[in-house]
């Protein structure tokens, strides 16, 4: 029963379980995806304060004129010296609203992701709240994975003494590599 378990949860997960390690190891080096970005000069009626509820429902405004999905993640504003903008990132597009050089004037960003990057962006949690528990569920079966593979070990004396090897390494070069980064 433990081996069927342990197979069926695996055939579940693949494809996460290569997604995952295939865009955190290429993120590490600099491989991050591409955009495809679009820049719209807006006038205002009024200056852009830095208050997120103008600056959401701005942008808001435009993206539902311009018939494009909103972010699916959550809306920031971000500070650079003197100056503010509002960023708001997704899994398919990242948007960025600043004043632009006009007193009633502002620049919006909308950056397309690229399919690969759409991958990234959902490994850094900026996919829809189904992704998020897709995610989370991923993370327990993975767990689960671990587990049953550990008690299948166990369970065959051949397999004890190279799992405690095995598992006293991993520990050792965790924690070097914790403490070396």
């Amino acid at each position: 029963m433990l081996m069927k378990i342990h197979m069926l949860l695996a055939a579940f997960i693949l494809p996460a379980a290569i997604m995952y390690p295939v865009t955190g190891a290429l993120y590490t080096w600099g491989i991050k995806g591409s955009y495809e970005t679009i820049i719209y000069q807006l006038k205002l009626d009024q200056p852009l304060l830095q208050k997120k509820e103008q600056l959401v429902e701005l942008v808001t405004q435009t993206l539902i004129s311009k018939e494009i999905a909103l972010p699916s993640g959550k809306p920031k504003i971000k500070t650079a010296g003197n100056s503010f903008y509002l960023e708001w990132t997704g899994a398919d597009l990242d948007v960025i609203l600043e004043p632009g050089s006009e007193q009633l004037s502002a620049e919006l960003k909308i950056k397309k992701t690229s399919d690969y990057r759409r991958l990234v962006q959902l490994h850094k949690a900026k996919g829809g709240i189904e992704f998020k528990i897709y995610a989370a569920v991923f993370a327990a079966a993975l767990l689960s994975l671990l587990l049953t593979g550990c008690l299948m070990a166990l369970q065959m004396p051949k397999f004890r003494l190279p799992f405690f090897l095995s598992m006293s390494a991993g520990i050792a070069v965790f924690i070097a590599m914790v403490m070396s980064s």
